[in-house]
């Protein structure tokens, strides 16, 4: 079965510095039939403008993945890393028992585009951690590159869930395929351009939720970043 969320549909915040768009409930946005899917919880669009961004807030419990599509993102947490997170480049930060952390735009000029994706641990109370790492252009052009893993296979970030998150950058005439195992679900979030799936064309900031397919077939559009998660049924 195949279920869209379409972009103009989700969770809208404007604070001046802050627009920001929620696929499933958040903060003050809430929407029962959107709470999240499988371990998936959070997945925010959000653009901060010039030297703008999130002062030192907890969090805990969580895996917290941070893609960015345009922009510097800088970030400081309690752990005692700062970096700053380049287009192509994901973050993962387990809260697990505690964390703080803050994030603001690192560029003065202009603004920084970038995901926010929250997926529930298997276990509470694990040791906090952190990861960085890039995947450049040409892993990710006309093939889904995996970002994230249980166990950090392929050079992907290492997250504590039995969880797989894979990118494409899919161009005209440019496909890939995604088997889905039994007993497992998918997640397709476009980024930004334009993707079929399944047969189903998608837009930037459109969601598809696949239960009790056997595979995902994308397409490309104009050009589409597509990100694909793996997750338990």
């Amino acid at each position: 079965m195949i279920t869209i969320r379409r972009a103009e549909d989700r969770g809208l915040f404007e604070k001046g510095w802050l627009d920001t768009r929620h696929t499933f409930s958040f903060a003050d946005y809430h929407d029962e039939r959107f709470m999240g899917f499988s371990d998936l919880r959070v997945i925010n669009e959000d653009r901060v403008l010039p030297g703008k961004g999130f002062g030192s807030h907890a969090h805990r419990d969580m895996e917290i993945l941070s893609y960015v599509l345009e922009g510097e993102l800088g970030h400081q947490d309690s752990m005692g890393n700062g970096s700053t997170i380049r287009p192509g480049e994901l973050q993962r930060m387990s809260a697990g028992a505690g964390v703080v952390h803050s994030e603001r735009n690192a560029s003065a000029e202009h603004v920084v585009h970038f995901l926010q994706i929250w997926i529930q641990p298997r276990a509470r109370g694990i040791p906090p951690g952190y990861e960085q790492r890039a995947f450049p252009e040409a892993e990710r052009r006309g093939r889904l590159r995996l970002v994230a893993s249980p166990d950090g296979r392929d050079g992907s970030v290492t997250i504590q869930q039995d969880a797989s998150v894979f990118v494409a950058i899919l161009g005209p005439g440019q496909r890939a395929r995604h088997e889905i195992p039994g007993g497992r679900s998918a997640w397709v979030q476009v980024a930004r351009g334009e993707v079929t799936v399944n047969g189903e064309r998608l837009r930037a900031g459109d969601g598809l939720a696949a239960t009790g397919e056997a595979a995902l077939d994308l397409a490309g559009g104009a050009d589409a970043e597509v990100l694909v998660f793996d997750l338990r049924a």
